[in-house]
């Protein structure tokens, strides 16, 4: 073995250093080559004096741009392939290095007891080595796609922000019966106002000396016959005299510093003279997905989950199949539209499993935001390269509780989920790792598409994975550290939907997606039943009354007092399974209401007070329904959430009020109104 050393070992190194590395020196030679020759051509270009022709101008900014061109691609090559050579030496090293050492322990028998020892960690280096092949492949074709869209559209991937601006700037230094223009590389952070500059020199290879900052007190474009330089305006500091003129690199680079600095136009100035254009210092706005984290958004959610868990939990590559595209956005249509909600059916096969499954993805990548917020999005990524594991759960866990309330419902609702899925994957394949994979981009996607991006998404992936596995502890347990952050009333939320208390009216969840059932033969459908995964929270119900009067339209059509729609008699749940405390069952002999027979108590509500509690002076009031309600008996009332009932009066029943609703006299749940 020691003998064949050379060729298991030492060519396959020498291979990669001349094959990689070589290749990697000649991108850094032509790299250097191009540098130097674009700022060469661009201080020459800048050098050329405004007063020349105009043809000769455009023919110079003409050439300028064609070589900044070229070298913005030969830039892109040469960071491509430098980290293409950092990714291959992750296994192109390490798998010569294996190979060499499996055969050596091999080889050597009396090595047999070393080699017994040494195969757990070969088998656990074997798989890192394939799992970081299959990262780089397709890390790779990651970057070469960035790099590609870079090229076509390069002006799209600047990292420019409505916050900051950074770039050169050549700054008019005055002197003694001379001026020069020195270049700097300068920082502008808008909300402090502060300008950051530090020389910088070619030659030196970067930065020169230290950083000089000032606050910004005024920015005004420079008029071109003012000045014998192009591209230049004029900035006032705060905490320094005078006036201090830059010129920016080019007209475009010119307007992007304008618009952080909110520089104005010279007084006088209406447009450029011979030009098409006007000067806009209107920053553009991106436009926002249509999903939000709504009472909408949740009902979609659940309602998809529901049935996954109760159709699709044992299909082989959940998640990982895609559905057709067309298919998926006319059923997240149809669902996330107050009109058309009720009646979407996925009980049936009209739409596939694989649909519903990237119906679901799809809605988390149309928020505007990711789920966990671009605010704490490095803090995860840092909590998932820590090398401890428990370290790793215990930071993850105080970031989910910094996250907006309707953020962290959502996380839980959605790894609650994952991790019944995970928990059957000897049926549908997909392992917790499986489930990172394909919801790490999504539940923490990055703000803006970069190398940096790209690299960080094996981390994303391990920050599902740690929430998938450990969900209990992670959502039902509100860590020391945060405690102080969070409003007690929410805690107090937090705590009875950890004990699995049913809750009060204040916390009520909606329920407007049900289990289907069927009517009779010729009657409409319904959708009633119990609602799936945890409440949408207190924090919702301000925005439940127009989605519930759309959802339940189909439901409230059943407020007359014939039997036949009732013939299925279902009670509203609470999401622990147990019945709803604002609904319970009443004999029979409380039917009619006017009934003289004996009348049995039925069990005491859990809403604030019951109606021995409720003034006389609430008899003949108006009253708005806050949930949609199905009648069980025919002295109830059946009615979509924003109902109004006029003559709202006691009842002799604990936890009821009477009202009529259309001519009709009727009970209703004392907790589900509010008086008008």
């Amino acid at each position: 073995m020691i003998e064949n050393a050379n060729d298991v070992l030492i060519l396959p190194l020498e291979r990669f250093r001349k094959e990689q590395i070589s290749a990697a020196k000649e991108a850094r030679k032509k790299y250097d080559k191009e540098t130097e020759k674009y700022c060469a051509v661009l201080d020459k270009h800048l050098s050329l004096s405004a007063k020349k022709k105009e043809s000769h101008l455009h023919e110079a900014d003409s050439q300028v741009d064609s070589v900044r061109q070229h070298f913005y691609e030969v830039s892109l090559e040469y960071v491509f392939k430098v980290q293409e050579v950092q990714e291959r030496k992750m296994f192109d090293f390490v798998e010569p290095l294996l190979a060499f050492l499996q055969g050596l322990f091999t080889y050597y028998h009396h090595g047999y007891e070393l080699a017994k020892d040494f195969n757990h960690f070969k088998t656990d280096l074997t798989i890192s080595i394939q799992n970081t092949r299959n990262r780089f492949e397709s890390t790779r074709s990651e970057v070469e796609s960035l790099m590609r869209k870079m090229k076509e559209n390069p002006h799209e991937h600047k990292s420019n922000s409505q916050h900051i601006m950074e770039g050169y700037l050549f700054i008019q230094e005055k002197r003694p019966f001379v001026s020069s223009w020195v270049k700097y590389y300068c920082t502008y952070q808008r909300e402090p106002k502060r300008m950051t500059t530090v020389l910088f020199d070619q030659k030196s290879g970067g930065k020169v000396g230290e950083e000089e900052s000032f606050i910004l007190k005024s920015c005004i474009r420079r008029k071109t016959e003012s000045i014998e330089k192009r591209f230049c305006f004029d900035v006032e500091a705060m905490d320094r005299p005078g006036v201090i003129t830059m010129q920016a690199l080019s007209e475009e680079d010119r307007r992007l510093w304008m618009e952080a600095m909110d520089g104005r136009e010279p007084v006088g100035y209406h447009g450029y003279q011979g030009r098409s254009k006007v000067y806009n210092l209107n920053r553009d706005h991106q436009s926002e997905g249509v999903a939000q984290l709504d009472v909408i958004g949740f009902n979609v959610v659940k309602k998809f989950i529901y049935a996954l868990e109760t159709r699709g939990i044992d299909e082989q590559g959940l998640y990982r199949i895609v559905g057709v595209n067309s298919r998926v956005q006319k059923l997240l249509g149809l669902a996330m539209d107050p009109k058309t909600c009720a009646d979407v059916e996925l009980d049936g096969q009209e739409w596939e499993i694989k649909t519903i499954t990237s119906a679901i993805k799809y809605y988390f990548r149309m928020l505007p935001a990711p789920l966990t917020t671009y605010q704490y999005q490095r803090n995860f990524i840092k909590a998932a390269k820590l090398d401890n594991p428990e370290a790793r759960v215990t930071e993850i866990h105080q970031i989910v509780h910094r996250l907006p309330e309707k953020n962290r419902q959502m996380l839980e609702l959605l790894t609650k989920h994952l991790a019944n899925v995970a928990n059957n994957h000897q049926q549908n394949l997909m392992t917790v790792a499986n489930l990172g994979v394909v919801f790490g981009p999504t539940l923490l996607r990055p703000q803006e598409e970069t190398v940096a991006a790209i690299m960080d998404i094996k981390f994303q992936n391990i920050v599902v994975e740690i929430l998938i596995e450990n969900h209990e502890k992670i959502f039902r347990e509100v860590p020391a550290g945060v405690c102080g952050l969070i409003n007690p009333q929410l805690q107090l939320s937090r705590r009875r939907s950890a004990e699995n208390k049913a809750p009060s009216c204040s916390e009520r969840p909606l329920t407007l997606f049900h289990t289907p059932t069927h009517s009779v033969k010729g009657e409409h459908r319904n959708s009633v039943g119990n609602s799936v995964g945890n409440s949408v929270g207190s924090d919702l119900q301000q925005q439940r009354a127009p989605l519930s009067s759309a959802c339940n339209s189909s439901s409230g059509g059943s407020s007359g007092g014939s039997s036949q729609g009732l013939t299925s008699r279902h009670s509203l749940t609470s999401n622990d399974g147990e019945a709803d405390p604002a609904r319970h069952s009443r004999p029979n002999s409380l039917l009619n209401p006017k009934s003289t027979g004996s009348i049995t108590s039925s069990p005491q509500p859990t809403s604030p007070a019951s109606s021995d509690s409720i003034p006389a002076s609430v008899a003949g009031r108006r009253a708005r329904a806050l949930y949609a309600c199905k009648a069980e008996h025919n002295s109830e009332l059946s009615f979509i959430a924003g109902t109004i009932f006029e003559n709202v009066r006691p009842s002799r029943e604990p936890g009821w009020l009477e009202g009529t609703l259309d001519g009709r006299a009727g009970l209703i749940p004392e907790n589900y109104l509010e008086f008008v």
